[in-house]
């Protein structure tokens, strides 16, 4: 199943109340093709036991409704789950689908005894454990880029609001308080722009921000060929001493775990804009109060926490975060509660992207996409194709395991064979033909009872 393209249209002034030109494109070039392409076959486990999902945390009905379209039970949550509560009812679960709160951590993997894919409907994937969801034999899907262009836009009304105060006179303005001033207040045409960060996210703010008349200057770990006039720095520390606003754009790992802390912030302009939109624990907040408190800088806009509230409603205070208190007192300083992908758009595409990526795995065996897993696929077997039986074998990579496989399989007609390891998983995919369903389970047992066996699955 190929994901279609999103291609780019002209805004209109007035949204139409009919599909928009995306979805139409979407369905004209479906119903091109389909006349060209053989329908693959849907395949199902040959357990024939019915598969169960978990969507937590308000996921898109629409891939909600493409779930149930498919045959599978959906229990579908606004919230997400605690540890003790994923504990207590993730062993009835064949998939699970959550966003950025919810976290899959080893005790949560331990229990879930009959998961077979994990579907993170966001970009980052560090709430998930993802080395022992491998070695369980369990791939984890992602959206790398559907909400890029949402962050973005965010970033650039960030951009204008802090240089503006636009926050703190609309706030005066609503407790009744006239305040025009132009003291403090910037165009940010102009200005530079310091991206931290130049993946999807990072590349489409560097075009956006030029589109405003921003200079743009941008950091990253590789080097990116530039879009438009943005130019790479050589380091950290010379990006944040000649940006007017830094941004962040990097995922959390241990080298971004505070890496914009009082050092970085000592060697920001006087009077500059810090914005995270990033990870929470890229940023170290106490030390960003300080600068603030210091006028080291003239603003800040933050739409991630190392530590963030459950559900909607609950509070964002020195219990969640010990410096809530205060930084919520300081002005000229945004705080948004994660929203940064928070559009009807971006929410309908990582619905679509993140959902097919699930079906294709519970039901072709595909790992094309998934983030801890060898990436496998075999074409699709056509519905004219009969009596073939695709094998999904997860192990451990190690020697021998082919040659055991394929002695298993050597009785039967191998029509296509694929395999592929990353780390310490490996995994393969076959279909035979000419094998009957009596022979299925002592085939499966011989495959699985290897000690290299992880998960196998039969498909038919």
């Amino acid at each position: 199943m190929s994901i279609p393209s999103n291609p780019q249209a002209v805004a209109a002034s007035v949204s139409p109340q009919s599909a928009s030109i995306h979805d139409r494109l979407r369905t004209a070039r479906r119903r091109e093709s389909i006349s060209d392409i053989r329908q693959p076959k849907i395949l199902h486990p040959l357990e024939n036991e019915g598969l169960r999902l978990l969507l937590l945390e308000n996921i898109s009905l629409d891939a909600v409704a493409a779930f149930r379209a498919q045959g599978f039970y959906v229990d579908h949550l606004t919230k997400a789950l605690s540890e003790d509560e994923l504990v207590e009812r993730i062993s009835q679960y064949h998939a699970i689908g959550i966003r950025s709160k919810t976290k899959i951590t080893e005790r949560v993997l331990k229990a879930a005894s009959k998961l077979l894919v994990i579907g993170c409907f966001c970009i980052g994937t560090n709430q998930v454990d993802l080395p022992v969801a491998a070695r369980a034999g369990i791939p984890v899907f992602n959206s790398p880029f559907s909400n890029s262009r949402s962050v973005a836009e965010l970033v650039i009304s960030e951009l204008v609001a802090l240089s503006r105060q636009l926050f703190e006179r609309a706030y005066e303005l609503r407790t009744g308080i006239w305040n025009k001033q132009s003291k403090g207040c910037w165009e940010v045409r102009g200005k530079t722009l310091g991206i931290v960060g130049y993946g999807h996210i990072g590349a489409q703010l560097s075009v956006l921000a030029e589109a405003f008349g921003m200079r743009v200057l941008f950091h990253d770990v590789v080097n990116i060929m530039p879009l438009g006039s943005a130019r790479q720095v050589d380091s950290l520390d010379t990006l944040l001493s000649e940006s007017d606003f830094v941004t962040l754009h990097v995922p959390e790992l241990p080298e971004t775990i505070n890496m914009i802390s009082k050092q970085q912030l000592a060697l920001m302009k006087k009077g500059s804009y810090l914005i995270n939109n990033a990870r929470g624990k890229v940023v170290d907040i106490p030390a960003l109060i300080e600068a603030l408190q210091s006028k080291q800088l003239a603003g800040a806009a933050i739409d991630v926490f190392p530590s963030e509230p459950g559900s909607n409603g609950a509070p964002f205070d020195d219990q969640v975060n010990s410096w809530a208190s205060v930084l919520r007192t300081l002005p000229n300083v945004i705080l948004t509660p994660h929203i940064g992908g928070s559009t009807e758009e971006a929410q309908k595409m990582i619905g679509e992207e993140v959902s097919q990526a699930l079906s294709r795995y519970l039901g072709y065996g595909s790992t094309i996409g998934a983030v801890n897993f060898p990436e496998v696929d075999l074409r699709a077997i056509s519905a004219e194709q009969g009596g073939i039986i695709r094998v999904c074998h997860v192990h451990k990579n190690q020697p021998g395991v082919l040659k055991q496989v394929n002695e298993a399989l050597s009785p039967y007609n191998v029509e296509k064979q694929y395999s592929d390891s990353k780390g310490e998983i490996a995994y393969l995919m076959a279909d035979i033909a000419d094998v009957s369903f009596k022979e299925l389970p002592q085939l499966k047992g011989r495959i699985s009872s290897t000690d290299a066996n992880i998960l196998t699955r039969f498909l038919s």
